[in-house]
């Protein structure tokens, strides 16, 4: 980062250090998540598998987007993303999930696990730069909505699945 970047996010009260170390963990955080959807996506089972995998996949590629806009802003803060898969794990604030049942309901309930971590992560991330980091900021609220709405959509096909068991999808 330019060192008039990083003196304005300084001087705004941020530990550019700690910053760095909090993007880098949800960075991890978002490789494994990219992992979890995209290995969903080809294991799942049960109906409706069809719906699933692409939502699931849809989901793993704007993981992969959040990892990469995270990564750019690690960079520009003067820091370097974590090179080293084997520490994703350790660093990871939501960890990974092992898809061990490739049904479609322990799919959904193990994403949706993931989500409600990745949102209280990244709203705490929100409140750490408020006021401070403008640029930091703009990426965590674009990377929460759509946090959120992955959260939504896999509670839709919940419900979804829910009311065509009950009878309503006759």
């Amino acid at each position: 980062m330019g060192w008039k970047g990083k003196e304005i996010v300084e001087a705004n009260g941020v530990n550019v250090e700690e910053l760095i170390h909090l993007l880098n963990k949800a960075y991890c955080d978002e490789w494994l998540a990219y992992y979890q959807y995209w290995v969903g996506a080809k294991i799942v089972v049960g109906i409706p598998r069809h719906h699933l995998q692409q939502e699931l996949l849809e989901h793993a590629n704007e993981e992969l987007d959040h990892a990469s806009r995270l990564a750019d802003r690690i960079i520009q803060l003067g820091g370097r993303p974590e090179i080293d898969p084997k520490k994703w794990y350790e660093l990871s604030s939501c960890g990974y999930l092992v898809p061990r049942d490739p049904g479609v309901d322990a799919l959904l309930d193990q994403n949706l696990k993931g989500e409600r971590c990745a949102i209280v992560i990244y709203k705490k991330l929100l409140d750490y730069v408020k006021g401070k980091d403008m640029i930091t900021g703009h990426l965590i609220r674009h990377i929460l909505e759509e946090e959120i709405e992955h959260e939504q959509d896999l509670e839709d096909i919940r419900d979804d699945i829910e009311n065509f068991r009950c009878g309503g999808g006759k």
